[in-house]
């Protein structure tokens, strides 16, 4: 028997900062109902698609949904009802063709990934079977290595200081139960380091990492690094750091302004810096060393760090399969993190995730800053094989349904954790790039 869309209905609800989302329950033919809801990001790129705000500014800033709700209950329920709800594809296409603009604005891209998710969970929840099973369809599902926020700065904390996340990323454990216990209690300890300090915290960020007056963004580096041994675990050996630069964000005229230090660095000065840091701290992962569209300095940050460690692009390549094209193509960054809300839908989520494979890159499964209690997130990493989740911190529910629902995946003892260095760092070879 075949299984169709039979109605979808969509709600305005509230993402973890107060700001409203979409959420989407589908309806199947076969009585089957299940339901989605839409992340939201802060230090958004200028690639992203869409997200549909009302602008009206006497609801929520003007940050109400109403419109892209109406969107899904006038314009998308009608045009999908009756199509076959098995083929994910299809329906992503009709969507995209329904819209019909590049980024999604006409719809937005927060109803139509909302639409997107909420079906294949459904149809998940119908045919009796896990949710990352059914995304997985042929690809090597496994339980993902956790890269944890750990101190913030940035968007995600008010520029306290520039760079916006660091974090902490488990290496060489046998479980992801063990990792995620590694990562709580360097969290942990880097409240004790602070308070040793002198900076005590007064709360955390959005993504609920401390969030910390420091002197300068390398203090950050240092609290760190001290924390991983006061927690009781060898920096570098069982546990390393990520960075999130996400420089687009204090990138101004050609300069990269840390207000905080009273400098102003080149793109050169700004690599520089960043090579440094990872050759003097156990970094083995930078994202958004440089801006959006720093291309050419892009290249050379990938150069000179791409063989040592992983070079991950977010805003750089806005999960948007062209953008990463280019990327392979020019040889930039040699990773991408994959954000569904920065693309819209499902498949074009896959189509970047398996691209970046095919092409030798590393792929990340991320999260937002404005996020829901919805884990569906965790069942994609685990489906996309990718290796790698990163979620925000420890602290905050709309996380901990993310990584509480990896410990029931790896509980039901049919997927291995991905451990390690197998999945972080560098790529062993990164191949299939046109010359």
């Amino acid at each position: 028997m075949s299984l169709t869309v039979q109605n979808l209905h969509a709600l305005e609800i509230l993402d973890s900062r107060g700001n409203p989302t979409v959420m989407v329950r589908a309806e199947l033919s076969d009585g089957t109902i299940s339901g989605a809801k839409v992340p939201s990001g802060a230090s958004t790129g200028a690639h992203e698609a869409h997200e549909l705000r009302d602008g009206d500014r006497t609801r929520y800033g003007g940050k109400g949904v109403r419109q892209a709700v109406e969107n899904v209950h006038n314009i998308l329920a009608p045009a999908l009802r009756g199509m076959s709800a098995d083929d994910q594809f299809a329906l992503d296409r009709r969507m995209i063709e329904l819209d019909g603009t590049p980024d999604k604005s006409h719809l937005g891209a927060n109803s139509i990934l909302g639409v997107s998710c909420a079906v294949a969970r459904a149809v998940a929840r119908s045919r009796g079977i896990p949710l990352w099973r059914y995304l997985a369809g042929g690809r090597p599902a496994v339980l993902p290595v956790p890269m944890v926020n750990i101190l913030s700065g940035g968007l995600h904390a008010g520029r306290n200081f520039e760079i916006q996340d660091f974090q902490a990323l488990p290496l060489r454990l046998s479980t992801y139960a063990e990792a995620l216990e590694a990562v709580a209690s360097v969290h942990r300890a880097v409240r004790a380091v602070l308070e040793k300090r002198g900076c005590i915290p007064n709360g955390v960020a959005d993504e609920g990492g401390w969030g910390p007056r420091l002197p300068s963004n390398q203090t950050a580096l240092d609290v760190m690094l001290e924390a991983i041994g006061y927690a009781g675990y060898r920096p570098g050996e069982q546990v390393a750091i990520a960075v999130d630069v996400a420089a687009s964000h204090f990138y101004s005229n050609g300069r990269y302004e840390l207000h905080s230090e009273g400098r102003s660095l080149t793109s050169g000065d700004l690599i520089s810096l960043l090579a440094e840091w990872a050759a003097r701290y156990p970094i083995v992962s930078i994202e958004d060393g440089l801006a959006e569209d720093d291309w050419p300095a892009w290249a050379v940050l990938t150069e000179k760090l791409g063989g040592k460690i992983q070079v991950i692009g977010d805003d750089l390549f806005a999960t948007n399969p062209g953008r990463l094209e280019r990327g392979i193509r020019e040889r930039v960054a040699n990773a991408v993190l994959v954000k569904m809300n920065q693309i819209g839908t499902l498949s074009e989520t896959f189509q970047v995730i398996d691209r970046a494979r095919e092409a030798g890159f590393r792929a990340v499964i991320s999260a937002r800053s404005g996020e829901t209690e919805d884990d569906f997130l965790a069942d994609l990493a685990v489906a996309s094989g990718a290796g790698q989740i990163k979620i925000g911190s420890i602290t905050r529910s709309e996380r901990l349904a993310k990584y509480n629902r990896l410990l029931e995946i790896e509980n039901g003892g049919e997927v291995a954790y991905a451990g390690s260095p197998k999945h972080i760092g560098p790529p062993a070879k990164v191949d299939k790039r046109p010359d």
